[in-house]
């Protein structure tokens, strides 16, 4: 399901679509507002909601029926039903920009399954700041393996609650508004952040709060800059049991990490993280295996990450 640009799209998934790209979706249907209904040419008319039966028009275009309502909101439940129930199916993902935030509500008391992806978007008309949808959205976001967030808000936003869960988070290119605080309250494998201001005295108070026992479910940290950090005292502020770890962190998605001055930390029941970070990043990955360079580093099944370390002898 796709809601963006005022018009609503319903696509299909098959198996040879690769779910970190939804666009490969066929799409079969699509619902807009009546007054969306002129074509392209000057001298064509909108056409006349009066001239619609059951509320709505329909014509074909691209291969596939465009519906226009006069009530759009009901318009995009519609297609979404009718294709659910024709082909049997469960909502894959969703896809939405700051004017289609009422399909949250829905689509969370439809459906009961995580979705495998959810993406706000930014607006292609309308680049103005989007404060209070992007807080409905963190508020209201619906579980799923994706959450990729990119709306765009002012340099004062901020957010006071809790995100998650999901498996992978990506919230890009405007992560400024992300705080210490957000970054704790996150429930998630994996956690990108582009644009990042977070300071080096919060990223050693995160990593202070990993290795008292929070975020458990965290496996992978990458926060990119907006602005560079000096790191300084990193070996004087934790107890550091390995330096200059070089290996590659890879996730089932097709990213992975090289790393090749790493530093190995502890969490307090034993459990072990590399952390890599230069003047426009930082990396925290955690380890699978018992120890560093457990074989089960290199392949755990049913896990997403693959933990390639290569040993100094």
């Amino acid at each position: 399901m796709r809601n963006y640009d005022m018009m609503a799209r319903v696509g299909i998934e098959t198996s040879k679509d690769d779910k970190t790209k939804p666009k490969d979706a066929i799409e079969v249907i699509s619902a807009l507002h009546i007054s969306e209904s002129e074509p392209p040419y000057p001298y064509r008319q909108p056409i006349p909601i009066s001239l619609a039966s059951n509320g709505y028009m329909i014509t074909f275009e691209e291969a596939y029926p465009y519906l226009y309502f006069e009530d759009q909101v009901n318009g995009s439940k519609m297609i979404v039903d009718y294709v659910a129930d024709l082909f049997n199916l469960e909502i894959y993902g969703l896809e939405i920009d700051r004017w289609a935030t009422y399909e949250l509500d829905w689509i969370n008391e439809l459906q009961e399954k995580t979705l495998v992806r959810f993406e706000f978007m930014v607006n292609s008309s309308n680049d103005s700041f989007g404060n209070k949808s992007l807080d409905y959205v963190l508020r209201n976001a619906p579980a799923s393996e994706y959450c990729i967030l990119q709306g765009n808000v002012s340099n004062n936003f901020r957010f006071d609650g809790k995100l998650g869960p999901a498996n992978h988070l990506f919230i890009q290119p405007n992560g400024h508004w992300v705080t210490l605080d957000n970054l704790i309250n996150f429930d998630a494998i994996s956690i990108v952040v582009r644009r990042c201001r977070l300071s080096v005295s919060d990223l050693y108070s995160f990593i202070r709060h990993w290795r008292t026992g929070g975020s458990r479910r965290l496996t992978f940290l990458r926060l990119e800059f907006e602005n560079r950090r000096i790191f300084e005292n990193f070996q004087n502020e934790f107890e550091v049991v390995g330096r200059d770890i070089s290996g590659e962190y890879r996730l089932s998605d097709g990213e992975s990490w090289h790393f090749d001055h790493g530093y190995n930390i502890q969490r307090n029941d034993g459990v072990k993280a590399v952390i890599d970070f230069g003047a426009d990043y930082f990396v925290m990955m955690v380890c699978i295996g018992d120890t560093l360079y457990d074989q089960d580093n290199y392949l755990k099944e049913n896990s997403d990450q693959q933990f390639l370390l290569h040993q100094n002898v």
